[in-house]
Parts: C-alpha cells; sequence; structure tokens
C-alpha cells in the first residue's frame, strides 16, 4: 500500500498535501481501493469556506456513493476539471493527477488534528 511520507492523512481517508496555506486534498490509495472503480464526482463547493468536517462533494463508484470530508477548516479554491470526464484518474494515480480539490486553509490549527503517513498506516492496518 502506498502511503507517500510528505502528506498529511485524515481518518475519512482523505490526504493533504500542503504548500504554505494552500493544499491540495484527495482520497488515499486504501479508499480508492475500498471504492472500487470511481465514474463520478461531484464538488458544488468551488468558492466556499467549510469548517473541517463539513462535506465538499461526494465521490461515486459503481457499487456506492460516498461524502467527502474536509480535512479543516478551509475555502475551496479549485475543483479538479479533468475529473469530470476523467473520474478514472483518482483510480490510476489517487496522490498525483487524481487530487480533488485545491484549498486555502483558514484555520491552521487544524493541522494538527491530521495523520503523518506511520499514524495512517496503524489506522488502515487495525
Amino acid at each position: 500500500m502506498n502511503i507517500p511520507d510528505n502528506l498529511k492523512y485524515t481518518k475519512d481517508h482523505e490526504w493533504v498535501k500542503i504548500d504554505g496555506d494552500e493544499a491540495l486534498i484527495g482520497i488515499t490509495e486504501f479508499a480508492q481501493k475500498e471504492l472500487g472503480d470511481i465514474v463520478f464526482i461531484e464538488v458544488e463547493t468551488e468558492g466556499e469556506s467549510l469548517d473541517a468536517g463539513e462535506a465538499f462533494g461526494t465521490i461515486e463508484a459503481v457499487k456506492t456513493v460516498s461524502d467527502l470530508f474536509m480535512p479543516l477548516a478551509a475555502e475551496v479554491l479549485e475543483f479538479n476539471e479533468e475529473l469530470e470526464s476523467n473520474p478514472e484518474i483518482v483510480n490510476k494515480d489517487p496522490y498525483g493527477e487524481g487530487w480533488i480539490i485545491k484549498i486555502k486553509i483558514t484555520d491552521p490549527a487544524g493541522l494538527d488534528e491530521l495523520l503523518d503517513a506511520d499514524s495512517y498506516k496503524e489506522l488502515i492496518e487495525a
């Protein structure tokens, strides 16, 4: 299982790649394997400020639909438009081209709540 050390993680199986006061968010390799073939991703919160734990969109696989949750308080700056026509990119490259949203962090204290790679690995192996 690929769990990059340079990312932070949530218990909801999202990853966060921090760059100053902005970050990219996607779902982990573990999450995309659990979901199966991803067929649709919907994000209608672009331009909105959301609190940690609020849903920012949904991800639909062949068998299920799951909410996507904000890992920390932030404004949704951008949705990865490539996913509109090619949602399966998340299955192929969850930590790269398969990023879902770009955010501007509004409460940096929330970063302390995120898991490092080792802690996330313990979570999924429990």
